[in-house]
């Protein structure tokens, strides 16, 4: 059987849509990859994890691209955080007492109703169970029966909704992780200040955040009392955290955000780290070579062994066309981080695009490593399946091809092109093996998708 699809991203700027679809409109949904944002968020949510006895390598965390402050659990141990909240966070703790409350739902349970049926879904279908919900509970039950993946037939109306009973409940294990960490649990408090300020009569105009979990003046009131009893309250997290939260803030802006927007957001006269990184991608999007590499160039003279800064240099000059000079980069960021996956797969992506056959081999090996740690983005598959065919590797490229091919659900091209590898392939061997469960698999999926 094929493992659940547990992650579908790709580097920052490679990113992942899909599209539900109806007769009038196609709504494209997408998913961000970054490795220093998957670290960051990894680092603010690990201490909240532990409190509550949870294994933080069994949380699965999305970003969602969306600009709305959302955040929510689902299919089991899955945590999706928004574009939207992350930019619009003004400190680590309010990020963090989010996560803090969402684990509080994980830890209780209270996801239980839904978790059998969602369980394996992929993290696509779950965003369009949520989109769906969304749009039952905005008074378009019509919407939502178009916009459900896969003509899942679900009881929408209560997905991702919390009672009274369980709010309360998450928001006191919050702040009892965030207690036990000797954080504020401000953060939180700031959060729901924030939705609250905000909150529109108009149901359909509402936050979903709101929408999903109602927001009471009792809530609000628990938090204030603790704020005002706590001895954390006016503690800080420390420097670093401050730090990594303010670039992810940058980058977020940067990528998202016109370029002429984030320079306002970040002028020449701001000389802090975050700035400087999001002008060098600003200015990158705005064709500006010169003064992106100006700026990124100051900041890896100031840290030397900072990977992601080598990352973006890389980037630059990989969409530039200047590939030796990427590689140049993405090699110093692979010898800082050698576990990163991202890392692995950027500087085997330029290999590969520089057509050289002496390259080929060093394109091979880090994508296969690339894989080695995450097997679930279907652009790897593509680019190792690239390179396996310029090798004269046509059955393995098959294998490779078939398995992107089944991670996005293409399931008559998986089912072809595994059956062609197991032709060629050893009888037995690793790779036929593998492409005969791809094969059984595409062939189970398709056959229940057609009896839907």
């Amino acid at each position: 059987m094929r493992k659940t699809i547990k992650l579908l991203f790709f580097v920052m700027c490679w990113t992942l849509s899909f599209y539900i679809t109806n007769a009038k409109n196609a709504v494209a949904l997408t998913f961000i990859r970054d490795a220093e944002i998957e670290n960051t968020i990894a680092l603010f949510a690990k201490p909240i994890f532990d409190a509550a006895g949870l294994s933080a390598d069994n949380i699965e965390i999305y970003l969602v691209k969306d600009n709305r402050l959302n955040a929510f659990v689902a299919g089991g141990q899955k945590l999706f955080i928004h574009t939207g909240l992350l930019q619009r966070s003004r400190t680590p703790e309010q990020v963090i007492g989010v996560i803090a409350h969402e684990t509080g739902h994980i830890a209780g349970g209270h996801l239980s109703r839904l978790r059998q049926k969602m369980q394996g879904a992929s993290p696509e279908s779950i965003l369009g169970y949520i989109l769906g919900g969304a749009a039952v509970l905005a008074g378009q039950p019509g919407a939502a029966s178009a916009i459900v993946l896969g003509g899942q037939d679900m009881a929408m109306r209560s997905l991702l909704q919390y009672s009274r009973t369980e709010e309360g409940s998450a928001d006191q294990a919050a702040v009892s992780y965030l207690e036990a960490n000797q954080m504020t649990s401000k953060g939180l408090l700031q959060f729901f200040e924030v939705l609250k300020k905000n909150e529109l009569s108009t149901t359909s105009e509402q936050n979903p955040y709101t929408r999903s979990h109602p927001l009471t003046a009792g809530r609000i009131s628990f938090l204030s009392n603790h704020v005002e009893t706590s001895q954390y309250s006016a503690k800080r997290v420390s420097p670093k955290m401050i730090e990594m939260h303010a670039r992810m803030r940058a980058k977020l802006d940067a990528y998202l955000l016109p370029a002429p927007h984030t320079m306002r957001l970040y002028p020449l006269g701001d000389r802090s780290i975050a700035a400087r990184y999001a002008r060098a991608q600003a200015y990158h999007k705005d064709s500006q070579l010169d003064k992106a590499l100006n700026e990124i160039n100051s900041l890896i003279n100031e840290r030397p062994k900072d990977a992601f800064f080598h990352e973006l240099k890389g980037q630059i000059y990989f969409e530039n066309g200047k590939l030796q000079d990427a590689i140049t980069s993405y090699e110093i960021a692979v010898d800082l981080l050698p576990q990163s996956p991202q890392l692995m797969l950027a500087l085997g992506r330029s290999y590969l695009e520089t057509e050289d056959p002496l390259q080929l081999g060093n394109a091979i090996t880090l994508l296969e490593r690339s894989l080695a740690k995450d097997k679930t983005r279907s652009f790897v598959w593509r680019q190792l399946g690239i390179a396996y065919g310029r090798n004269g590797q046509m059955a393995e490229s098959s294998v490779a091809l078939a398995e992107e091919a089944y991670l996005q659900r293409r399931y008559k091209d998986a089912i072809y092109l595994a059956g062609r590898a197991e032709k060629d392939l050893k009888t037995g061997s690793r790779q036929w093996i593998q492409a005969q469960d791809l094969r059984l698999s595409a062939e189970r999926l398709l056959k229940k998708q057609k009896q839907k």
